[in-house]
């Protein structure tokens, strides 16, 4: 049985790798122009979202060089009166959200990543939507990051039945970014829904 799993996690590391390579080339091929036009299409859809309107604490990231651009959504939620928070990576696979403001601090880690330099921290069971960075997805919301397993790691209560309330997970990506079909694992996460484009 040993064998048997290693081999299946072999496999299900490779498929995922190249679907994380076929998505990130697509997105590295939009144009500025389109992805601008995308993320304010996607960001709308968002914003006018049952998810977004109804939740109250909202996770969301700042985007790297071609990943979706959430801004609009940030803003629009200060101007809603929501409490915006941002992930914070840790070196031990931790993922943390810290509460953002306008006037917030922010540092740059790894010369990629925007994070913010308080530590007014959530529990992420406290979320109630959380705008996920997404690399790939297909149509039953499975999801590719970047590889690291921040968010599997961080919200793997979700995988336990109960009955209290969970956040949300959403993922943002353009619709160049769907593949087919996603092999996962045991301890990955599926989505709650995906915001693309069309």
């Amino acid at each position: 049985m040993g064998d048997a799993f290693l081999k299946k996690i072999i496999v299900v590391f490779n498929l995922k790798n190249d679907a994380r390579k076929k998505a990130l080339l697509a997105r590295r091929n939009m144009s500025v122009k389109e992805r601008r036009i995308a993320s304010e299409k996607i960001s709308k859809k968002i914003i006018l979202s049952c998810e977004f309107l109804n939740a109250e604490l909202i996770a969301c990231y700042l985007p790297m060089i071609d990943e979706v651009d959430t801004r609009l959504v940030i803003e629009h939620g200060w101007r809603a009166k929501k409490r915006i928070f941002l992930p914070k990576m840790h070196d031990n696979r931790e993922l943390t959200f810290c509460e953002i403001k306008p006037d917030t601090p922010l540092i740059r880690k790894r010369n990629i990543v925007w994070e913010p330099e308080n530590e007014n921290y959530i529990s992420p069971k406290e979320l109630q939507l959380v705008i996920t960075p997404t690399v790939a997805f297909d149509e039953n919301y499975n999801r590719i990051g970047m590889g690291k397993g921040y968010y599997d790691h961080c919200f793997s209560f979700l995988r336990e039945n109960n009955h209290e309330p969970q956040p949300k997970l959403i993922g943002a990506a353009f619709h160049c970014q769907k593949v087919e079909k996603i092999s996962v694992n045991s301890w990955d996460i599926r989505l709650f829904g995906v915001f693309c484009e069309k």
